[in-house]
């Protein structure tokens, strides 16, 4: 039996780390959630702060009941906890106890998400086999997830910096879910091998045209086989904004009339440095951090970077396509101030098998990186934090 809660009135008696739990699904199932605790956790007072929830800043009181649909008892006091069942008993109203599974007149069970599929398991009582039979069908789903239907239109997915488990749960559904996939050169080959065999492999990087041309081709291939009917999934390496060309595509695809659905990827601008034992932020270190591209010199005409103002600013530069122009880019940072002892690095192919990385200073990083033959894709990283942890 599954309870359609929307709208409806669900009292959550306590507001500890249990509580914390339970007051995200009751929220998702569009519950209106009434806490009743003398104290909040943090992320429970967030949500409060935020209007999803009331809270009644007391103990419980037997009226409080009344008018609810579901009770969830959060307290690890059996006497307090009795109460509330007695409480709810007598209004007929089923009660969850996160203390005494016997003692409930509902329970919760294990569960697991993918789109709008929910599977909820229960095994009389015996809450650790539930989690386990849980656990098996999910990883069912995540390897073989059902074709949702519902699916129209390009979805731009972002699929990582490179490792195929750092895409996200909802880009690896929809990919699942596609008849069509648009796949750039940096993504995650092994994404390709769990395709479904009927499904058809565009191979964005085989495109034989210029750069302007072969995104011209690119937009025409989304268009043309959404209009056909067939989900497209256009598979991007990091994240689909991020110096991603998405824009371009979004915009040729709004004006075809075609849906576009953005799922955001984990940026290598962030994740390369972070995987090299680089934070772009520290405390105490740098309160910001600036991502530009490195593939028009600092002296091009078609330069958009002020690399002036990124010299002058404190905090962390991080160069993406840069390897090329990476002597230029650093022999103008520090003509116009940064200084060369700044510390820098370079991480190549972050998150993947080949990831290499060397630190050293704005002054002679460019000599180095060639020194160590390093190669695209690759990420460099100017500031303070190079050596922050060490």
């Amino acid at each position: 039996m599954a309870l359609r809660l929307t709208g409806r009135r669900v009292l959550v008696v306590g507001g500890g780390a249990v509580a914390s739990r339970r007051v995200p699904g009751l929220l998702a199932a569009g519950a209106r959630v009434e806490i009743v605790s003398p104290e909040l956790t943090p992320f429970l007072r967030g949500h409060v702060d935020a209007g999803r929830v009331a809270w009644h800043e007391r103990r419980f009181e037997a009226a409080d009941v009344e008018g609810a649909w579901l009770v969830h008892v959060a307290v690890d006091d059996p006497v307090a906890a009795d109460q509330v069942s007695a409480a709810a008993e007598g209004q007929r109203i089923f009660c969850v106890r996160a203390d005494d599974r016997e003692a409930a007149t509902a329970w919760t069970p294990a569960v697991t998400r993918h789109g709008q599929v929910t599977v909820a398991v229960t095994d009389g009582g015996d809450r650790r086999r539930a989690m386990a039979v849980r656990d098996l069908v999910a990883l069912a789903l995540e390897s073989q997830p059902p074709v949702a239907l519902e699916y129209k239109g390009v979805a731009l997915v972002g699929a990582g910096p490179g490792d195929p488990e750092l895409i996200t749960v909802k880009g690896r559904r929809l990919l699942a879910a596609a008849d069509v996939v648009v796949a750039d050169r940096l993504i995650p080959g092994l994404l390709l091998g769990d395709l479904r065999p009927e499904v058809e492999l565009v191979d964005a990087a085989k495109i034989p045209y210029g750069p302007s041309a072969a995104q011209e081709e690119i937009n025409r291939i989304l268009v043309e086989r959404a209009l056909e009917g067939k989900f497209v999934v256009r598979l991007k390496g990091g994240d689909p904004y991020v110096f991603g060309r998405g824009g371009e595509e979004a915009i040729a695809c709004a004006a075809a009339g075609v849906p576009v659905l953005v799922v955001p990827g984990v940026t290598s601008s962030i994740a390369a440095p972070a995987l090299a034992g680089i934070p772009v932020t520290h405390r105490g270190v740098a309160h910001e951090f600036t991502v530009v591209s490195g593939h028009v010199a600092p002296d091009s005409g078609q330069s958009l970077v002020d690399w002036s103002a990124l010299a002058r600013m404190r905090g962390t530069i991080v160069v993406m396509m840069g390897l090329k122009n990476l002597p230029k880019i650093a022999a103008r940072l520090i003509a116009e101030g940064r200084p060369a002892d700044t510390p820098a690095a370079v991480v190549q192919e972050g998150s993947t098998p080949d990831q290499r990385s060397l630190r050293s200073t704005l002054g002679t990083v460019a000599d180095d990186a060639a020194a160590a033959g390093l190669r695209p894709p690759a990420t460099v990283v100017i500031g303070a934090v190079v050596s922050a942890l060490g």
